[in-house]
């Protein structure tokens, strides 16, 4: 579930977790919602550390998982909000990538797993100074179309100011969360950008996540776009891949993937292999592993472009498939989330998203502040060097 070169976000910028209307910052995670397969085979050494090495890191997470519920149950013993209590526990437990979500939030946001979700089509992010401004506006969607551009400032929705407010309850306002609001209501949302304010009215509508996209390239190839791991999202490219022409090379672009449901960037990974590790990962100090089914494509040529906003489950994907000798990566250095948050519902039914440890590659990479730096680093022209560097896998000129 993951930011972000970026690489790592310089201090002082706007940092946490880019929290999208689509996932409300779930997808910035390698986010446990959702089906789980839980492998506790051997694995390789190189794959595995000892427990021990993982035992005191696992114990500060369940403590600071068991601090966040006990703020939150007091607060409501004393008729005060769960919510808030719980959200200033998880600021001072240092979690970077917490985050606690109402029930109607948090419902929406498994809601928006399925590949559909109701609002205005921009991707928000909280600043050093407090402030909420646009990170990303969605080509064609409500936000686009009334004018708002990366870099505004929130200052209002419906008449709250929302500086200092967490990002979770900007976003739970723009969507209009608790109070009924459909496709096409308004919201009201007070912009600054340089000196100027202004209020600007945009209506919310039903947007499609589009997770998954097919372009067939001109020599034959296929190039499958994962903007997310979204339900079904794994499924989508193995069949596009099972559909793409014989002896015809993937280009599979994860640039500006935050992540999503691991259990589907696995099946992404499986896709292009033959069972074995996916990856390993810490669940409060125990060691568990990831693996692919068989029965993958192992002659298809592949090449995997990836950038500063490749994150989390994306270079949990991209990683697999390096270490197991798989790929070709083309682009920038991703953005180096490795750290796993996992769900626990709280006693005001609040949702807590916290960090109980983190993964590691098949070959034992910790990526997390590291990410990974692709075979042919390109920025400028990345997607032109992928494709040639596909045509000449795949024998053409």
């Amino acid at each position: 579930m993951p930011g972000p070169e970026f690489g790592i976000r310089p201090r002082g910028l706007c940092r946490g977790a880019a929290l999208t209307l689509v996932f409300a910052g779930a997808l910035a995670t390698v986010s446990m919602t959702g089906p789980w397969v839980y492998d506790d085979e051997p694995q390789p050494a190189s794959a595995v550390r000892p427990a021990t090495a993982h035992a005191s890191r696992g114990e500060a997470a369940r403590a600071s998982a068991d601090a966040v519920a006990r703020a939150a149950a007091d607060a409501v013993a004393d008729g005060k909000s769960g919510k808030k209590a719980a959200e200033a526990a998880v600021s001072r437990s240092g979690d970077r990538w917490g985050a606690v979500y109402g029930p109607a939030e948090y419902e929406d946001f498994e809601q928006s797993l399925d590949g559909e979700y109701t609002g205005v089509g921009l991707v928000a992010k909280r600043c050093a100074d407090g402030r909420v401004q646009v990170e990303r506006v969605r080509p064609g969607g409500p936000a686009a179309r009334a004018g708002l551009r990366r870099g505004d400032a929130l200052r209002g929705i419906d008449g709250r100011a929302v500086d200092r407010r967490p990002v979770t309850e900007v976003v739970a306002l723009l969507r209009g969360d608790g109070l009924g609001a459909a496709a096409g209501t308004p919201v009201r949302i007070t912009l600054q950008r340089g000196a100027k304010v202004w209020t600007q009215e945009v209506r919310r509508a039903n947007l499609p996540t589009d997770a998954v996209t097919v372009e067939n390239l001109a020599d034959g190839a296929v190039l499958i776009k994962v903007t997310s791991f979204t339900r079904g999202s794994g499924q989508r490219v193995r069949e596009a891949v099972r559909g793409a022409p014989a002896g015809k090379g993937v280009l599979l672009d994860l640039r500006g993937n935050e992540g999503g449901l691991v259990d589907e960037a696995v099946t992404v990974a499986a896709t292009f292999l033959d069972g074995g590790l996916v990856a390993t990962y810490e669940d409060h100090g125990r060691q568990r592993a990831l693996h692919a089914e068989r029965g993958g494509d192992l002659a298809r040529p592949l090449v995997v472009l990836v950038d500063g906003g490749t994150m989390s489950a994306a270079e949990l994907v991209t990683g697999a498939l390096a270490d197991r000798g798989r790929v070709l990566t083309v682009g920038s250095r991703t953005f180096g989330k490795g750290s796993v948050q996992k769900p626990r519902r709280l006693a005001d039914g609040s949702v807590a998203e916290l960090t109980v440890g983190h993964y590691r590659t098949p070959a034992g990479r910790d990526l997390d502040g590291r990410g990974i730096t692709p075979d042919l680093v390109e920025t400028e022209r990345a997607r032109e060097r992928a494709e040639a560097v596909l045509s000449g896998l795949q024998g053409g000129s």
